[in-house]
């Protein structure tokens, strides 16, 4: 089978996060402020709203279930998504019921992208969850949801969440329930897209390393005898329009650095969308010409500059890529 993919690319935002300041009650989102952004990034045309999850991190991080059904309250047009929730961290049926809960309130829009994290090993020691059981746990629980988003009584007879007749209601908006698109990149993650997930979220590759890792999904899918209608393809990019690419490469590693506690200039140069309105989107063609077909900006620098990040992309790197959408 060769997997069947969009045929448009589509643009959307990841969440915009503030650096952590030292002390309490330094950081405390406004829900104005919030809902701006959503209604900014709205109205510039993106297509959608992403939002990541972390338990504990460098930086503050909102739950992204709650920050999207706020969200969701902002927009009537957006379809929003998770990128990615770190299923094995949470029970998958109160979970399911929360997914479900999202995908009513916005009316169908809503892709959970679900995934593993690990680089931050304390959060599944804070959670209980031994690390060498995360996989597992991830391939189990979305069978967990699935058959509890059917809305009949059913049963799992697992190793980690067994149940018995239990019938979950209301089901989700979307028949079966919204799409899981499994994140990851190595090996194992990319296997698991191909057998159980409806599309792949990927995140810090390289447009060649995303069309190897297409490859490895197409095989494991074929392995596993599964027809596929669609597949959703994805990446989560690190973004920076400036005026020439040393000015973004230098705002937004300094950024990432902070974020994930390390020194991120070569990861940022590696793997970002950096410079001048031509260089941002001769990168994001590169990753469509290897199969991406959403791509979620992570406009990675000052957070007081974020509106003009959303702008500046949307006035004079989008018109670059109208060919493609």
């Amino acid at each position: 089978m060769s997997l069947p993919l969009d045929d448009r690319l589509k643009i959307g935002v990841n969440t915009m996060h503030r650096r952590s300041e030292p002390g309490v009650g330094q950081w405390l989102p406004k829900i104005d402020e919030l809902v701006r952004m959503v209604e900014q990034v709205d109205r510039l045309g993106y297509d959608s709203f992403w939002c990541g999850d972390h338990i504990s991190m460098e930086i503050p991080f909102l739950d992204p279930l709650l920050q999207i059904a706020q969200a969701a309250v902002a927009s009537r047009r957006l379809l929003f998504g998770t990128s990615v929730y770190l299923l094995p961290l949470r029970h998958p049926t109160p979970v399911a019921k929360q997914v479900a809960t999202i995908d009513l309130l916005t009316e169908g829009r809503f892709i959970f992208g679900v995934g593993l994290g690990g680089e931050f090993p304390k959060e599944y020691e804070a959670c209980g969850v031994p690390l060498n059981e995360r996989g597992a746990r991830l391939s189990e629980g979305i069978d967990v949801m699935r058959r509890l988003w059917s809305g009949d009584s059913v049963s799992n007879k697992g190793k980690f969440y067994p149940f018995e007749d239990v019938r979950m209601t209301p089901p989700p908006a979307q028949r079966g329930g919204p799409p899981i698109w499994c994140g990851g990149r190595a090996t194992a993650a990319l296997q698991r897209a191909g057998r159980l997930g409806d599309g792949w979220f990927a995140y810090a590759i390289t447009p060649e390393m995303y069309r190897e890792g297409l490859a490895v999904i197409e095989q494991a899918a074929n392995e596993s005898g599964r027809t596929l209608a669609t597949f959703g393809t994805a990446h989560l990019l690190f973004g920076r329009v400036a005026d020439n690419a040393e000015q973004a490469l230098d705002e937004a590693s300094e950024h990432l650095s902070i974020r994930y506690g390390m020194d991120m200039r070569a990861a940022t140069k590696r793997y970002g969308a950096l410079g001048a309105p031509a260089d941002v989107a001769a990168r994001i063609r590169a990753y469509h010409d290897a199969g991406v077909r959403h791509i979620s900006l992570d406009f990675a620098g000052p957070y007081e500059r974020r509106q003009e990040q959303l702008q500046r992309f949307a006035n004079e790197v989008r018109p670059l890529l109208q060919d493609l959408m």
